[in-house]
């Protein structure tokens, strides 16, 4: 089932939003201090290509100091507008029956968007 729901989830927006987080992590990648930040847009990028069957798990070295420094850099520079971009999409999507899944995976995504650093969507 989270085969088909990944098809569907592809075809009708999740590659090019995949595409965009990508696209933008390889801007952000340019500069050295913007690499941290590049590689987690880039991650987010892959989770939001294929959500379905996966779940968002805090890895082991969370509570590190600097992961926990550059979580509340990217919260106030990126996180808090993607995560609003999720919830949008959620809320759009939850109005049609047909929606719910999706709007769901959107809703998986928001912890993954505000606080990357320490989080992985398996």
């Amino acid at each position: 089932m989270s085969l088909l729901g990944n098809i569907i989830w592809l075809i009708f927006g999740g590659f090019l939003s995949g595409l965009g987080y990508i696209i933008g992590g390889l801007g952000t990648c340019l500069t050295i201090i913007g690499i941290p930040f590049g590689l987690q847009a880039i991650k987010i990028g892959f989770a939001t290509m294929a959500p379905f069957g996966k779940e968002n798990v805090v890895t082991d070295s969370s509570a590190n100091l600097l992961r926990m420094i550059f979580n509340v850099i990217w919260l106030f520079l990126f996180g808090w507008a993607i995560a609003f971009a999720h919830l949008v999409s959620a809320g759009i999507l939850a109005l049609t029956v047909i929606g719910i899944p999706f709007a769901y995976q959107h809703l998986k995504l928001i912890p993954l968007a505000l606080f990357p650093f320490g989080r992985e969507l398996r």
